[in-house]
């Protein structure tokens, strides 16, 4: 099996850094490990060959690491900061406010997904049909917080790492917590930090690969489960 552990930088859709390593590396058959918006960057696990995308399911399921920024009193259509603006409020929060919000989202929780995301409704996705102005209702799911690490606080920016179980949306977390303080929030900016067992500090920035070392950066004996 072939992987390559790829540091995604702002401003490419996941499918367009698949795109350019398969022109990269020659490999028709490339998948990768669960979208990053064009606004997040981070470790993107990028499978090559038949064989290994087969195996990408282990990644889909496994836990995640990110760092984010969370912009308090604003609410925003999209959850992030590609949104048009919807709210504004001015009320700032203390600090002891925050880590209270912060722990009541540990453990279990019942996540509504952002309206522009990938889930599908009938068989298309959601994003395209909040673009076209419809009323989408989207079913709460559960998804879990094993951590959430306030790492600073200068209003209106709430810094902090989390880890947390697939499928959870931090976008959905910072217009939760938004909600929560009765600020409004969104999501500023996101870097996933790790996948499973598997790192950033591993990974190597998609500018640096190049037709002649690519294979230099292959894991060819991941531990998959």
């Amino acid at each position: 099996m072939m992987f390559l552990l790829i540091d995604k930088p702002v401003g490419l859709t996941s499918h367009q850094v698949i795109k350019k390593i398969r022109q990269i590396t020659g490999e028709k058959k490339v998948g990768h490990s669960g979208t990053l918006d064009p606004l997040a960057s981070g470790l993107l696990v990028v499978a090559l060959g038949r064989n290994s995308t087969r195996r990408l399911g282990y990644f889909l399921k496994s836990d995640k690491v990110y760092e984010a920024e969370i912009f308090l009193g604003e609410e925003r259509t999209t959850d992030d900061s590609e949104g048009e603006i919807l709210k504004v409020n001015k009320r700032k929060p203390v600090l002891t406010e925050i880590k209270k919000a912060l722990k009541s989202f540990q453990g279990e929780n019942q996540q509504i997904p952002p309206l522009y995301s990938a889930i599908k409704i009938k068989g298309k996705k959601a994003y395209d049909l909040a673009r076209k102005g419809l009323q989408l209702e989207l079913k709460p799911r559960k998804v879990f917080f094993y951590s959430l690490r306030l790492i600073d606080y200068k209003y209106p920016l709430v810094k902090l790492t989390c880890r947390v179980s697939a499928g959870t949306y931090i976008r959905a977390l910072a217009r939760d917590l938004g909600h929560l303080l009765g600020t409004g929030a969104y999501l500023k900016s996101l870097r996933r930090l790790s996948i499973g067992d598997f790192s950033l500090g591993t990974a190597v920035p998609l500018d640096k690969l190049t037709p002649e070392n690519w294979q230099n950066y292959i894991f060819d004996d991941l531990m998959i489960k």
